[in-house]
């Protein structure tokens, strides 16, 4: 087989195309939960702690001297990131838990009642031996 038809067969299998389709998904809901934290929580929760803008909060470990800039350790920033993934990580959590809800109640939709299996010849038998015994006994 060669690589082109190799490559073919692996690039178009469902599980590539449907792993390809989740990440870019997945990028742009990453977007969009970045922008609701940013734009939305971030501020909101900054409001109800103080005023605090975490994006401003820095330690400077050197001054800027002429063209050279500062050196900072942007620690807001990184409360920002956690923030950001914290409520991704739920999101996804939560979307998952609702998924795996609704594959439980199709499962259970799906599920008849299965009626027990006829019993065989040799069961049948072992019954009207039993039951003809019994009635000997009653005699």
């Amino acid at each position: 087989m060669s690589i082109l038809k190799e490559f073919k067969t692996f690039a178009v299998k469902g599980n590539v195309v449907d792993m390809a389709v989740g990440i870019i998904i997945g990028a742009a809901f990453g977007k969009i939960v970045s922008s609701f934290v940013s734009d939305v929580f971030t501020p909101a929760l900054g409001m109800l702690i103080g005023g605090v803008d975490f994006s401003d909060l820095i330690i400077t470990l050197k001054a800027a001297q002429g063209d050279i800039p500062a050196v900072v350790i942007a620690y807001g920033q990184f409360i920002q990131t956690i923030i950001d993934f914290v409520i991704i990580a739920f999101a996804i959590f939560m979307g998952i838990k609702v998924i795996n809800r609704l594959k439980r109640e199709e499962e259970v939709v799906e599920e008849a009642p299965v009626a027990p299996p006829a019993p065989s010849s040799e069961e049948v038998l072992l019954s009207e031996i039993r039951d003809l015994l019994k009635q000997q006994n009653k005699s």
